[in-house]
């Protein structure tokens, strides 16, 4: 991959604002590992819920919780921040 070529995430998507980014990544990097939402609660250990909220801008992702999802879905963790 050229990086020369490439274009920063947040000029192809203006309409994310930055509170629905962390959602938005989670989302992505969870359905780009094939996960379901149980499936990576069980993983990082937390219900169910818990992903669905973060995914929704409900539950904010601290930095402890960023490295874990990070590390469940093979993704560095500061996309989540």
């Amino acid at each position: 991959m050229d990086l020369d070529q490439t274009i920063p995430w947040r000029e192809m998507f203006p309409d994310i604002s930055r509170e629905e980014a962390p959602g938005v990544c989670l989302r992505g990097a969870r359905r780009k590992e094939g996960m379901t939402q149980t499936e990576l609660a069980q993983r990082i250990g937390v219900p169910q819920r818990h992903i669905s909220e973060m995914e929704h801008g409900k539950r904010p992702i601290g930095k402890e919780m960023a490295k874990r999802l990070g590390a469940a879905l093979n993704i560095g963790y500061k996309v989540f921040l």
